[in-house]
């Protein structure tokens, strides 16, 4: 069974005449158009998925200029001031206190870490790497027409906010990475050589560098690792470990905020443009929003995303019918079922989109013959796990 995946991330800056649309294919054989194959001599080819570049029209930028007053306004005050931030010192061992403090304290999350499962380990070190490519992500937004940050430190308000927005997410990934070396349950060299690939890899989210798609593609992801991090933090209390329960659940609050304002950005845009905003979440809709960490590589296993999700969706942490019920809660909060005044084309999009979710219940329903099997994660605790 073909699962989705779980996950995280978000959003651009400021308005540049946008060429006209382009495709680019790019050559390379693979058991999959979103796996990546293996890495030879430690260079990572690129991916084989036909991309399509800068498919926003160029008369459709003056949409997001028109935007960034509304988006200083409802966005920017969705920030969280650095002084009123968590930071991950706060919920780990301070050196600070001393040395014989700091060891009490180190011996005792790993007391409790030892309550966890392995496949419970696989899957918060598949957290920790989604966050923790935090550089790819904000690479990608900066691709996109009409929002990119144009300098780096631009003072367009789409710039702000992305840049706010990956300074908080930043915080993510150091606190999961941290919480993992001092655990003791896993091999840090391996996973940090997994990481390195993977930023190397890069990402393919089919956002075509334009906004109205990758807002969209935002707006399911942060839903996705919102829901992703509270169930890891419900199964860290059934595991007996409340303090890693309280990191995912204060990650999966941040998460939700993030959700928040994406989604906000696709509600005024099916405001001011709802043709080819409803156009873009089918287009979406039809290429399927997967992890943005889909080309991850651990240097042996090119599938190793596959095994990933399949323990996800064993345990319950991300699966198939969370996709569905993301998709319907967008449905709902968008209300695109009410949408009025549509072209035909616009119209033959919502009825897609609309009736996506019982088309995948439907899937998901159906019977299946689930062959258990072992799944190789050295990299993560040198033996095998079942998935």
């Amino acid at each position: 069974m073909q699962t989705t995946s779980f996950s995280q991330f978000n959003i651009p800056s400021i308005v540049r005449v946008s060429p006209p649309p382009t495709t680019t294919t790019l050559r390379l054989k693979t058991t999959s158009s979103r796996r990546l194959s293996p890495v030879f001599a430690g260079t990572t080819p690129p991916p084989s998925r036909h991309q399509v570049t800068h498919s926003m029209p160029p008369e459709k930028l003056g949409i997001f200029k028109s935007l960034e007053s509304w988006v200083s306004k409802n966005i920017l005050p969705l920030r969280k001031p650095v002084e009123k931030c968590w930071q991950p010192i706060e919920f780990l061992p301070d050196p600070s206190q001393g040395p014989n403090a700091f060891a009490e304290e180190v011996w005792a999350l790993r007391q409790q870490a030892l309550g966890l499962s392995d496949e419970y380990f696989v899957m918060l070190v598949g957290n920790m790497l989604t966050e923790d490519a935090l550089p790819t992500y904000q690479t990608v937004i900066n691709t996109w027409d009409g929002v990119r940050d144009e300098t780096g430190s631009s003072p367009c308000p789409w710039a702000i906010w992305t840049r706010a927005w990956a300074a908080e997410e930043n915080r993510h990934g150091d606190l999961l990475r941290t919480y993992l070396y001092l655990s003791g349950r896993v091999d840090m060299l391996m996973i940090e050589k997994t990481l390195q690939y993977s930023i190397g890899a890069g990402i393919d989210i089919g956002s075509e560098n334009n906004p109205y798609m990758g807002f969209v593609y935002t707006s399911f992801q942060e839903r996705a690792t919102f829901l992703t991090h509270g169930n890891m933090a419900r199964l860290a209390i059934e595991g007996g470990d409340p303090m890693l329960a309280r990191i995912c659940g204060t990650i999966a609050a941040d998460e939700k905020r993030h959700e928040n304002a994406y989604t906000k950005i696709i509600e005024k845009l099916l405001e001011v443009d709802p043709n080819t905003t409803m156009l873009a979440i089918a287009k979406m809709m039809k290429k399927r929003i997967t992890m943005p960490l889909h080309l991850m590589y651990d240097g042996q296993d090119p599938n190793i995303f596959d095994h990933f999700s399949a323990i996800s969706q064993k345990q319950g942490v991300y699966t198939s019918r969370d996709y569905a019920e993301i998709l319907d809660f967008f449905i709902t909060r968008w209300e695109l079922e009410k949408l009025e005044g549509l072209t035909g084309e616009a119209r033959r999009a919502q009825d897609f989109v609309c009736g996506l979710p019982c088309k995948i219940r439907r899937l998901e329903n159906r019977p299946k013959k689930l062959e258990s099997r072992r799944v190789q994660f050295s990299w993560i605790f040198n033996k095998q796990v079942s998935v």
